[in-house]
């Protein structure tokens, strides 16, 4: 009983018109069926009459031939018509689903709108970037802290006062630059004050190997 006060939609109305006008187009394909084979009997008919020299019967069934092929010509113009018809109910269809899609998709598009606040969504926004940047702020603080609690400041001074002290025994003079060479005429120090600057090889090799120095 449901069924029978059951409304129908565009998908079942669009299916019941399909349907007649496939029916339309199986009749209309039958009716020319049924005429080729009358053309094919008044051809066969014609030609009999004018073997037996009846010229007015042969005029007779060229008339109803012709009237006939006329007919057949119609069936195909119909068909044509029927074709067209099923092809225009599909694409209206296809056209109503697409408007349906439409519509769905605008009225969700607009209960989103209505629960987004673009006010408070720009306010999250800039409170993400706020935090992100106070969050690296914040690493860069630790990362500089531990590098100055992990940092021996005094290992570079000591290493460099061992440099400064090597390369002053071996005879170069450290003041920001290297020592510039004896002016000409000025006097080479004597090889005994030379020995006494000087201490052995022994020595500098291990200072250099304290320092890293190979």
């Amino acid at each position: 009983m449901a069924s029978l006060f059951k409304r129908k939609t565009v998908d079942d109305v669009i299916k019941e018109q399909s349907k007649e006008l496939r029916g339309t187009q199986r009749q209309i394909t039958r009716d020319r069926t049924a005429l080729e084979r009358q053309e094919k009997q008044l051809e066969a008919e014609i030609k009999k009459m004018a073997k037996s020299g009846n010229r007015e019967a042969c005029k007779i069934l060229a008339k109803q031939l012709v009237q006939l092929r006329k007919q057949k010509n119609r069936t195909y113009a119909v068909s044509s018509k029927v074709t067209s018809m099923s092809t225009q109910t599909k694409l209206m269809n296809s056209q109503m689903k697409m408007a349906g899609a439409m519509s769905s998709t605008a009225k969700t598009m607009q209960a989103v709108n209505k629960k987004m606040d673009p006010q408070k969504t720009l306010k999250t926004m800039q409170d993400f970037q706020k935090e992100n940047m106070k969050m690296g702020m914040t690493e860069d603080m630790i990362n500089d802290t531990l590098d100055d609690i992990f940092d021996e400041s005094g290992d570079e001074d000591e290493s460099q006062g061992i440099v400064d002290q090597v390369l002053d025994e071996i005879g170069i003079e450290i003041s920001g630059k290297m020592a510039r060479t004896p002016a000409a005429g000025k006097s080479v120090p004597s090889a005994a004050s030379s020995s006494k600057a000087t201490i052995s090889d022994d020595e500098i090799e291990r200072q250099l190997r304290a320092l890293g120095v190979d």
